[in-house]
């Protein structure tokens, strides 16, 4: 795990020098404070920064072929080098080290452009080809680590980090119009764009092919959502086995190591499944909140305690009060990007605890995308009972009394009240309409309305342009698709690997194997959700791991409860940066739209705790970024604020 950087000049006699791969790896030092590496020959320059967790002493980066005419940075780990190792070997490879990265250098010797398709892991990397003059530079295929690059006449410039590239002389950040759109859109900003203008994020599962006279961005896999067909008793003992496989896979490590334990489902097979893999107890760490009222609702240590007393782990919990002020200026500085979800704070917390026992943890991410762990995926199968309800009733009096209903999510009966708001008030759309309604922070009409320079939606639409393209498998494979190219890479996976590599910490997604993730696309839908009940096939072959109250509990999300929080301790915070001065000031929201928000919020009119978040982040993000104010000189100047 580490942080990788570098580029390509693009003119003829043109270079790049090694105090810019300095520069680039001092501000990303956090990602791997245990080692650096650089390589600069003519016009390319990689460099990275190293935490390491395989060959400790021997996996210096850059890596080399044998000729030294093939250098290579690697940001991850390669899950199944062993394997490809002994496999080189023998077919005339000679290793210069025990890593696990060096099996990208030999594999791309051996197979060409292709070598990615070999690979079973989560990385990021750049491949430098002296002999071909070419400079490769992927992603995943999940989007577990991020690449960020520029582009322009003269050079191409690539980093994990979107602040280091800010290193390149007279490359300042600034605003993109269309990602902020974007970014009111769904929360996060989705892949191609990046907040900053200039700058762009490779999509997942591609890697960037460029020389002095070309550059060009392919997509080197996809899932195939061709049904297998196995029986019922067949898929359960198919999906154990990978998960199985998947789980102890991703525990080899040369460090420490430990889970994130929540006590829901995909957290609790990850334990249960690492403690049947190991000797030594497995250490576990839980989250809680120091706070009483609605807040508590986000309080899941009692299960993470079950779980860990079942599998015996060696349990670890924090119990916080975040100190919201001084986190948020750094962690949207980690960040790079604004983000609404909140997840990001808890991941920040959990991480940093973590940390001082561990080097690698593993995670349950991805395990609500890829087997139907959403209520949003429900809509579907609740909408074709309500569409027997004759259509003048559902419009003249159904319609009428569900825009009546309150909504606050940190309310259990008010929450129930928000989510059939929700679905009573978009059922009658289209499906992709409807399904965009519910991964929206701001439906299309809002957005006009917050918005000071609008744009063109039709050609903007990411959710939109994804369902095309999918429009012929089955709806519930189609919203895995939507989710796997948006949310999980550009939010979760992001926030996921920002807020663990701000404390040194690598995370491991087990359930996002990419060999998992193509067998669950080629299951039946119905049984990943059946009669209504998510993650149907998952809760059934995991029957003898884990008890009833932890697979049928109601489901909580990962997140910290700011919503809550902004209606008490942090409403002068939130009064304070969203006033009509400082929006005004900003110049790229409506003020008077924002202070409606504000107030049908606190009236419970509406839930708008996701969009408020948004622009709350929004505006510190920019204060960060845009006006160069550094965190903790923001942090002091946000306690005043609020004094």
């Amino acid at each position: 795990m580490c942080g990788i950087y570098g580029g390509i000049a693009l003119r003829s006699g043109a270079k790049l020098d090694a105090s810019l791969l300095n520069r680039m790896g001092n501000i990303t030092a956090h990602r791997g404070p245990d080692d650096e590496g650089t390589f600069v020959s003519n016009h390319v320059a990689i460099g990275m920064r190293r935490l390491s967790i395989i060959d400790l002493s021997g996996g210096h980066q850059p890596l080399f072929n044998e000729n030294k005419r093939i250098a290579a940075v690697c940001n991850g780990e390669i899950y199944n080098f062993h394997t490809l190792r002994e496999q080189l070997i023998n077919q005339g490879h000679r290793f210069s080290t025990h890593s696990d990265s060096e099996v990208v250098i030999h594999l791309y010797e051996q197979y060409g452009e292709t070598f990615l398709h070999y690979l079973n892991g989560m990385y990021a990397l750049a491949l430098w080809d002296a002999d071909k003059e070419v400079l490769i530079i992927a992603r995943d295929r999940l989007g577990i680590k991020p690449v960020y690059y520029y582009l322009d006449d003269h050079a191409l410039l690539f980093s994990t980090e979107a602040k280091a590239l800010f290193q390149f002389q007279g490359l300042k950040p600034r605003l993109d119009n269309i990602a902020a759109a974007l970014y009111l859109q769904l929360g996060y900003v989705p892949a191609p764009h990046s907040i900053f203008e200039g700058i762009k994020k490779l999509p997942v599962a591609s890697y960037i092919k460029a020389t002095q006279g070309s550059f060009t961005i392919q997509q080197y896999w996809q899932p195939d959502y061709k049904q297998r067909s196995y029986s019922t008793d067949q898929w359960k003992s198919a999906i154990r086995e990978q998960l199985e496989k998947s789980v102890a896979s991703q525990m080899v490590s040369d460090v420490p190591i430990g889970a994130f334990l929540s006590g829901g489902i995909d957290s609790s097979l990850v334990v249960g499944l690492m403690a049947k893999h190991t000797s030594q107890p497995v250490k576990t760490y839980a989250i809680g909140f120091d706070t009483q009222g609605p807040a508590q609702i986000y309080n899941e240590l009692p299960y993470a305690r079950q779980v860990s007393d079942l599998f015996g782990t060696e349990h670890h919990e924090i119990i916080v009060k975040p100190d919201i002020v001084h986190l948020l200026p750094k962690l949207l500085w980690h960040m790079d990007e604004p983000v609404a979800d909140t997840a990001f704070i808890t991941t920040y917390l959990v991480s940093e605890f973590a940390r001082k026992d561990v080097t690698v943890i593993l995670s349950g991410v991805g395990g609500d995308e890829l087997f139907g762990g959403y209520r949003r995926y429900q809509g579907e199968y609740y909408n074709q009972f309500y569409q027997r309800i004759p259509s003048w009733l559902r419009k003249n009096t159904i319609l009428p009394l569900a825009r009546l209903f309150p909504s606050d999510r940190h309310s259990k009966w008010l929450n129930y009240s928000r989510l059939a708001k929700s679905f009573l008030l978009t059922a009658d759309m289209s499906f992709e309409k409807r399904y965009q309604s519910y991964i929206e922070i701001a439906n299309e009409q809002l957005r006009k309305q917050l918005l000071v320079n609008d744009i063109d939606w039709d050609s903007h639409n990411i959710v939109s342009d994804a369902f095309q393209n999918c429009a012929s498998i089955p709806a519930l494979h189609q919203l895995f698709e939507i989710d796997r190219l948006t949310q999980l890479p550009d939010d979760l996976l992001m926030l996921t690997d920002k807020m663990t590599m701000a404390t040194s910490l690598e995370c491991r997604v087990p359930l996002l194997d990419h060999e998992l993730v193509e067998l669950a696309c080629s299951m039946p839908p119905e049984l990943k959700i059946k009669g209504g009940e998510l993650k149907y096939i998952l809760k059934t072959c995991l029957s003898d791991l884990l008890p009833k109250e932890i697979l049928y509990r109601k489901k909580r999300g990962f997140g910290a409860p700011m919503g809550a929080w902004i209606k008490k301790e942090l409403l002068p915070l939130l009064q304070t940066l969203l006033s009509p001065e400082v929006i005004n000031a900003r110049g790229v929201f409506n003020a008077m739209t924002v202070q409606c928000l504000i107030k049908e919020h606190l009236d419970r009119k509406s839930d708008h705790t996701d969009i408020l978040i948004g622009l709350l982040n929004f505006e510190i993000w920019s204060r960060l970024m845009l006006d160069q104010t550094q965190p903790e000189v923001l942090e002091n100047e946000l306690k005043q604020l609020i004094q």
